[in-house]
């Protein structure tokens, strides 16, 4: 570290909603030149400790200190004149304009007439995303990029503001293995030059690779606060959740030799090139790959969500062709999409009109629905999967990320299909979340259950799937049993390496 002063710091804050206390006499010190790592369940209070920093809320009590010096956080103006950044959870872009015009919106560079130079927009864009190196364009319509290529985005706008504090909430949730390492390293260079990053992220493996520093939070109280000494995983999950968790994948191997889907040679206008694999009764299936590769892509055609314009897709044997995604529901096939803020649920809806909403003619008498049928139909399950009882009450934007996913795949589970495909499914949640989610996985393939699993986080990949299938460029080159590779293996045949032929990348 570049100095013994903080370059903020944190003391006593207290901040607390009606019947909730989310922060507890919180003490942190962010350092100059290092990365903190804040951690905690979903729950325990670090979105209120960011929104603090941020001038988005006023703690109730507490102070706040830049420099040594006390100061009033007011607003995200104040926050920005401070050198303040901050990537949230939540992408902040607007999706109509321009990548460039996104990086620089709300400060945009100026011409001595007044009027936005659009050059330097272009130039400076150009810039950050070189120094990221991410190859898009500054020219690019924001909506039209990637849910992955949207978070670099967000991240180059904090880049773009040349802040000497960055706040990083989940920054890697969308990101492949090479897109995190390259902002990693780029986070590595800003450190070296001086500027505090607080990093927040679920993915416990980057936490040990990159911070220096953690503070961990349980029920709004520090719980463990550590200098410049090892990061190691096991202790951390034991701090967030207050236990010791063995398992970190309690995976079951429920696989059959039935084979319950084919594809074979599937081709899209929008990214599948040449998709074929089994998937079998009782499997779970892995789809590896890196950002952009078309695994999300895959798993569009098979859904019905975008047209197959060449091969095939059996069911149990029988040829099928999709045209919509009712056809694929009524088939049995689920999707659990990747985005579930966009894509996969009714934020103004109580979890029992999420869970319904694929399969409402059983709860309908002559096309009007029986709300109290709902509710009681969806009790067991809400119970069941262990969803916060405040889903029955409240919307579900009220309710953490963990508790959201669970509620989509109760949707399917609702429905009852018999093949669920699960992209990110574990994306921006809790170690604890995370283990529930595995847990589900192990019973539905117990109960004859097939998985297609999309996952960016390879440790989770390897430990979860029985096979695993790479794809790259929308094809898929090679399907792998699970257990004969490592994560080497599995980084180096998500990898474009152009010289090399799909069977000799495990040599």
């Amino acid at each position: 570290m570049t100095t013994e002063m903080p370059l903020w710091e944190f003391v006593d804050i207290t901040k607390a909603y009606p019947g909730v206390l989310a922060n507890d006499k919180v003490c942190i010190k962010l350092m100059p030149g290092s990365i903190h790592g804040l951690l905690g369940e979903n729950g325990c209070g670090k979105s209120t400790m960011i929104k603090t920093l941020s001038g988005v809320q006023q703690p109730d009590s507490g102070r706040i200190l830049h420099n040594g010096q006390p100061v009033t956080v007011g607003d995200p103006q104040i926050a920005r004149d401070l050198g303040i950044a901050t990537v949230f959870q939540e992408f902040s872009i607007v999706p109509t304009l321009s990548v460039g015009e996104n990086i620089f919106l709300g400060n945009m560079p100026r011409s001595r007439l007044g009027v936005i130079d659009w050059g330097k927009v272009h130039d400076e864009a150009a810039r950050v995303l070189a120094e990221m190196d991410v190859d898009v364009s500054p020219n690019a319509i924001t909506g039209t990029l990637s849910v992955g290529e949207q978070q670099l985005v967000e991240i180059a706008k904090a880049i773009a503001m040349d802040a000497r504090m960055i706040i990083l909430d989940e920054p890697t949730a969308a990101l492949g293995e090479d897109e995190i390492e390259r902002l990693h390293q780029l986070l590595r260079n800003m450190r070296g030059r001086g500027t505090a990053i607080l990093y927040v992220s679920h993915r416990l493996d980057e936490v040990e690779r990159i911070v220096d520093e953690v503070t961990i939070l349980r029920n709004g109280r520090v719980v463990r606060a550590s200098g410049e000494t090892e990061i190691n995983v096991s202790e951390i999950v034991s701090a967030m959740v207050g236990e010791d968790i063995g398992d970190h994948y309690p995976k079951e191997q429920n696989a059959t030799h039935e084979v319950v889907l084919e594809a074979s040679g599937l081709a899209t206008n929008v990214g599948v090139t040449d998709a074929s694999f089994a998937l079998h009764k009782g499997e779970v299936l892995g789809l590896g790959g890196v950002l952009g590769s078309g695994r999300t892509e895959i798993a569009r055609a098979l859904f019905g969500t975008d047209e197959i314009v060449a091969g095939q897709v059996t069911l149990k044997g029988n040829p099928v062709r999709f045209g919509r995604e009712i056809d694929a529901i009524r088939a049995g096939l689920a999707l659990v999409p990747e985005n579930r803020k966009y894509d996969g649920l009714f934020f103004n809806f109580r979890a029992s009109g999420n869970i319904t909403a694929a399969s409402l003619g059983g709860l309908s008498r002559f096309g009007v629905l029986d709300l109290k049928a709902e509710e009681h139909a969806t009790h067991d399950l809400i119970r069941d999967l262990e969803i916060s009882t405040q889903a029955e009450e409240k919307t579900v934007n009220f309710l953490s990320g963990g508790n959201q996913q669970k509620i989509v795949i109760a949707r399917w589970l609702f429905s009852d299909s018999e093949i669920l495909i699960l992209d990110e499914p574990t994306q921006g949640i809790d170690i604890g979340a995370k283990i529930a989610v595995y847990k589900l996985i192990n019973k539905l393939t117990r109960a004859g259950k097939s998985i297609i699993l999309i996952s960016s986080d390879h440790d989770e990949l390897l430990a979860m799937s029985d096979r695993i299938a790479i794809v790259q460029h929308g094809t898929i080159t090679r399907t792998v049993d699970a257990s004969e590779l490592t994560h080497d293996d599995l980084v180096r045949a998500s990898a474009d390496i152009p010289h090399l032929k799909p069977e000799e990348v495990f040599a």
